[in-house]
């Protein structure tokens, strides 16, 4: 019975993934700096809050950097199927860090509920923060694409946590704008622990999808359609495919089926059909591993 498999093997995409990883950290310290400056010019708590958070994102992108460069290795004898789960270590790491991240704010802000002392530097360190929120809409979403793209669940997380600290950013500005007008000062402490709670949510949904990973979840069930749809195009003569079973590592996705063939079928043209099953999956996903199992008619399911 003839088993069909593609090793996983996209240098050029792991290379990419990379590459961006290094962009993002390059970016995100730079943001950070800003981010830093602003709040010393103000004093504001809301502000050091959300430049916490941008804090988390310079050594999220570095984790994320250093997993894509270990997931992007081939396998090996001890790693018969790739080093891709290394990326789902780097996303749990960084919704931990997020976690930590929004505690801190939480002992800062609360030691300045009742405050009403004004802030000083509001214009300079408003403008620089909004600057830096900016700059991170435009990281945020060009992260979110190349995870798409490449498939990586590591820039693909890195990118929603800069998009959150765009939201972050936004909303302590807007906040503080109106402390501002109305001389409402207490409401700097009230914007960091709002900031507090939305970047603990964050780190909540980032840590579940890295467990969904490491666990083996299954593709979504868009996914499981289309491989479905896949299939019953490409199967031919064959009877029926069932046992359908999918995984995902990092790029790369992993599909498993019987496939039941008529008795009088041969060997080869089993596995000529085979080829044409398995190629017209990896054009549809590159980096899939097919396995297919391929069984005689009586092992169908349907008789």
């Amino acid at each position: 019975m003839p088993r069909l498999e593609r090793k996983p093997g996209s240098p050029d995409a792991g290379a990419l993934a990379r590459r961006a990883a290094a962009v993002s950290l390059a970016v995100a310290g730079l943001v950070l700096l800003a981010k830093w400056a602003a709040w010393r010019m103000t004093g504001s708590v809301a502000l050091m809050a959300d430049g916490m958070e941008s804090a988390v994102n310079v050594f999220a992108a570095m984790v994320a950097y250093v997993a894509l460069e270990i997931a992007r290795q081939p396998e090996d004898e001890g790693h018969p199927w790739g080093h891709g789960k290394a990326e789902y270590f780097a996303a749990g790491l960084e919704g931990g860090l997020v976690a930590m991240a929004a505690a801190a704010i939480v002992w800062d802000a609360s030691g300045r509920l009742g405050d009403s002392t004004a802030l000083t530097g509001m214009s300079e360190g408003l403008a620089l923060s909004g600057a830096a929120g900016v700059v991170n809409l435009l990281l945020g979403l060009w992260l979110r694409r190349q995870g798409r793209l490449l498939r990586s669940p590591a820039l693909s997380a890195d990118g929603a946590h800069v998009l959150a600290d765009v939201l972050t950013t936004a909303g302590a500005l807007g906040g503080l704008a109106i402390a501002w007008v109305t001389g409402y000062w207490w409401l700097d402490a009230v914007i960091a622990l709002a900031v507090a709670v939305h970047v603990a949510w964050l780190g909540v949904g980032i840590v579940r999808e890295a467990v969904n990973g490491l666990m083996d979840a299954g593709l979504e069930p868009a996914e499981l359609a289309r491989i479905q749809e896949l299939l019953n195009a490409q199967k031919g003569a064959a009877l029926e495919t069932h046992d359908l079973r999918t995984r995902r590592a990092g790029r790369t996705i992993f599909v498993e089926f019987h496939l039941v063939v008529p008795g009088e079928q041969t060997v080869r043209e089993s596995h000529d059909r085979c080829d044409l099953i398995e190629a017209a999956l990896v054009q549809e996903w590159p980096d899939a591993v097919v396995t297919i199992h391929v069984e005689p008619e009586d092992e169908a399911h349907g008789a």
